[in-house]
């Protein structure tokens, strides 16, 4: 095994187990602050102990987040240095930012926000909660920005030393890509935390024990299921699909397992792509339905593999149509459980519908899996290049780093992060097992400082 697939794939276990905490973090944020919004407005102190619990929740996962955020950062030297030196002056902008303002105000305001609850009015502690959210998802545009730029350069100029910088930092982070990217991920970490905090409801309302917040829990969680899901599938995933069909041709087509291009091109449901015969076998396809989601039109012709140069294919292609696959596929479950469940809720049969109740509960490993393989078809999809167009992959990676080293690293990295999972799954098991703390206060006041424990 060469040096450039060890690091390759070093960077893919980094980044795709630190990506499980982020995407809870961001979730969970924007719903914390409705539960505290819903506490103040219906002076209710049920929800601003839901609050509390979730609360403790996102801080174990913030924790982890940066434990394994922080070796990210560092491989862009040690593994992938020639990259890092090329590129260093447009994406070392975005990074910096990102750590230096929306991580410390995230921060910051989180141990306000947990620990500040008696000094602080009722309206100063959703303040701290609102900025904690602000924090985490400004963080997460940041990321996003770095990571557009790498799919879509945009604002940029290329040096007589061959290195780039940046001419319009405002057309950085307006890259249309960005945008679009930006939104769909949001949505895909909403869905994440809606359907844990639907599960850990379903759970208390199946076991009657905790049932008022469990209920609570599957309102929220619910509710912003809905929407986020609906969101997932339109707007977001539909604009980026026609944005990554007109500037990543290749990358669409070998999503849909496209290998000639098409007038009326069909949607594959299920198949396997092989390469060799350039065909899918067995495959359940929707005749005309590709064209009409990216052109609007069933006329319209969709670009095929056969018109991209070979080595300009994403590879591993079955992977990426497999992942590709996942992702749509999830997707759609989580649009039809979140509509049955807000159905259900809102003709008040939700908690007493088992069915749902059990399939809520069982779903919270999924959002995990979609989100992945959402990721794996960014990144594979933009294949050969580790800057679209511009730098190739073998160009980027740190050729003085051998095998071996890395190798070590790799495994290393790999036993530490199993302890990690160990110590998370136990500390949120407690969490959740000790459920929300129940207090004797009925109420909440807008005026005087909460002096809950």
């Amino acid at each position: 095994m060469d040096a450039l697939l060890l690091h390759r794939i070093h960077f893919a276990f980094t980044i795709t187990f630190h990506y499980l905490f982020p995407q809870l973090t961001m979730g969970l944020a924007l719903l914390i602050v409705a539960l505290k919004t819903v506490a103040i407005r219906r002076k209710d102190e049920r929800y601003n102990q839901a609050a509390r619990f979730w609360a403790k929740i996102f801080a174990v996962n913030f924790l982890l987040g940066v434990v394994t955020g922080i070796p990210m950062e560092f491989q862009f030297g040690t593994n992938w240095s020639q990259f890092s030196r090329v590129t260093g002056g447009v994406i070392g902008q975005p990074l910096a930012m990102e750590g230096v303002f929306s991580f410390f105000l995230e921060s910051a305001f989180l141990g306000l926000f947990l620990f500040g609850e008696k000094r602080l009015s009722a309206w100063g502690h959703w303040a701290s909660a609102f900025l904690v959210f602000a924090g985490s998802w400004i963080s997460g545009f940041f990321i996003i920005v770095t990571n557009a730029w790498m799919q879509h350069p945009v604002a940029y100029r290329i040096l007589p030393n061959g290195e780039y910088e940046v001419t319009s930092f405002w057309g950085l982070l307006t890259n249309p890509w960005a945008l679009l990217q930006y939104a769909h991920n949001m949505s895909g970490a909403v869905i994440t935390g809606s359907f844990v905090m639907c599960s850990v409801g379903a759970l208390y309302v199946l076991e009657d024990r905790f049932s008022e917040h469990g209920k609570i829990f599957l309102k929220v969680g619910v509710i912003a299921g809905v929407i986020s899901c609906v969101a997932q599938i339109f707007p977001t995933g539909d604009f980026q699909g026609r944005y990554m069909a007109k500037h990543q041709p290749a990358a669409v087509a070998a999503m849909e397992g496209l290998f000639n291009s098409k007038t009326g091109a069909p949607i594959v449901l299920i198949g396997q792509p092989d390469e060799v015969t350039q065909r899918i076998d067995n495959p359940i396809a929707v005749n005309d339905v590709l064209s009409f989601l990216i052109y609007g039109t069933v006329k319209a012709e969709v670009t095929g593999l056969d018109r991209v140069p070979r080595d300009q294919w994403p590879s591993p292609m079955p992977l990426l149509f497999y992942a590709y696959h996942i992702m749509a596929g999830l997707g759609t479950y989580f649009a039809l459980i979140m509509a049955i469940a807000v159905f259900l809720l809102w003709r008040g049969k939700l908690f007493d519908t088992h069915w749902v109740l059990w399939a809520l509960l069982l779903s919270f490993p999924f959002p995990y899996i979609a989100n992945t393989a959402g990721w794996l078809t960014a990144e594979i999809g933009r294949q050969p290049w580790i800057v679209y167009g511009l730098i190739r992959v073998p160009e980027g990676y740190s050729k003085y780093v051998s095998a071996g080293n890395t190798l070590f690293t790799l495994l290393g990295f790999m036993g530490m992060y199993t302890v990690l999972s160990i110590l998370f799954v136990v500390l949120v098991y407690r969490i959740i097992d000790h459920g929300p703390a129940v207090t004797e206060t009925p109420s909440i006041s807008t005026n005087a400082a909460v002096t809950v424990g």
